[in-house]
């Protein structure tokens, strides 16, 4: 401003005062902005100190949520607010005031999602995942992420709904589609029928909890692990890491299996086919032996019964707990190869044999005195020579 008033007398006094004002206000609206951003990343950093000093939940959803709210929302309103001390032109103004609104509203979605996603964060960082019982971790990032991603949606929709509507020829279009709503809203439920019921299917998996994440699952034969779940399907992951997709109202209408609906712990059993002679009390102490040496054994429950007697062998079943499936798959293997090696290597005759009985010369006599007695009495009532029985035939009898 001294230099204006200094050149003021000359030719082109005008021109540069009007220039050197334009620059002043031009440098203290961004001075301005930039010295309020600064200002807020100082406060941020000091809310992020303390919300690592303390640990607490509030400060890591709030930390973020301020900090991005101050570095966002905070100086597009100051922008907005010293737009008319740069006297633009009509038209500039305009598409400045259109385009400072469409940011803001994209500004504040994006507030609105990272304060969703700082939520959950805070939230699952109490609750681990990589630990043997999770399963309270499994429900709670099973409801977060489903209710999550319905929040986001609405966000989004909204969001872009606002943004069309600062225009006028977007928004008289909008108008026009929504007076023929009637039809068009019974075309839209028809074509989404299926989709609609996927997400209210979800939601109701959310709520009632039939299905969480990292659950155990027999689905359509197949035995997997649960591994994601949307609002529209769910991707199971399989013993052999293949991914089988299932449509998430699969779950609501059919039924299936969850081995750890309540808790991880799981029986396993282990049948065996034996011979009658099978010593059981010796069998039972090398089950007990079996499971004692290894770890997968939570020692809550281990014995042995025969369970049904068939014509040749009798059924051995053997009953082990363990802390999850996968653990429970392995020592049920491991039982089973350790049973069957024990009675090969010290009771080989209670393996499931085939008994053939060989007649003793006594039972051999009886049977050919039996036969002969037999072929005597097939002679005919009116003596040897009837007709018919001959001495040729007669021999025929007797051999």
């Amino acid at each position: 401003m001294p230099i204006a008033t200094g050149i003021i007398g000359r030719p082109t006094g005008l021109f540069w005062v009007g220039a050197l004002t334009a620059i002043f206000e031009a440098g203290w609206v961004i001075a301005l902005p930039w010295l309020v951003f600064r200002a807020i990343r100082a406060v941020e950093k000091r809310m992020r100190q303390w919300a690592d000093r303390t640990a607490s939940l509030v400060g890591k959803v709030m930390t973020p949520i301020v900090g991005d709210t101050l570095r966002l929302a905070v100086p597009l309103l100051v922008i907005i607010l010293l737009l008319p001390l740069l006297r633009l032109p009509e038209n500039w103004t305009w598409v400045t005031e259109k385009a400072f609104g469409i940011l803001l509203i994209a500004a504040l979605s994006f507030l609105i999602i990272r304060g969703i996603n700082a939520v959950q964060a805070a939230l699952l960082s109490r609750h681990r995942m990589d630990v043997p019982d999770n399963l309270s971790a499994r429900k709670i990032y099973t409801q977060v992420s489903v209710i999550r991603k319905i929040i986001v949606s609405a966000v989004v929709i909204l969001a872009t709904g606002s943004i069309l509507m600062l225009f006028d020829p977007v928004r008289q279009f909008g108008t026009s589609i929504l007076a023929s709503a009637g039809i068009a809203g019974v075309v839209i439920g028809f074509a989404a029928q299926k989709t609609l019921g996927n997400v209210l299917a979800g939601i109701q998996i959310a709520l009632t909890q039939a299905l969480l994440i990292d659950d155990i699952v027999v689905v359509e034969g197949e035995f997997g692990q649960i591994e994601e779940i949307t609002l529209t399907y769910v991707v199971v992951r399989t013993w052999d890491l293949r991914r089988l997709v299932l449509p998430i109202t699969y779950f609501v209408e059919k039924p299936f299996q969850n081995w750890s609906r309540v808790s991880t712990d799981l029986l396993g059993t282990v049948i065996l086919y034996l011979d009658y002679q099978v010593p059981m009390g010796e069998l039972r102490k090398e089950l007990k032996r079996l499971v004692e040496n290894n770890p997968k054994w939570d020692r809550k429950v281990c014995g042995l019964q025969v369970t049904d007697a068939k014509q040749s062998t009798i059924e051995v079943r053997a009953l082990v707990s363990s802390t999850d499936p996968g653990k429970a798959f392995d020592l049920r293997c491991e039982v089973r190869e350790g049973l069957i090696q024990f009675l090969c290597r010290n009771f080989p005759e209670s393996l499931p044999c085939v008994r053939i009985e060989e007649p003793s010369d006594e039972e051999i006599q009886r049977r050919k005195q039996k036969d002969g007695a037999t072929t005597s009495g097939k002679e005919h009532e009116r003596g040897s020579k009837s007709p018919g029985v001959g001495p040729e035939s007669k021999a025929d009898g007797e051999r």
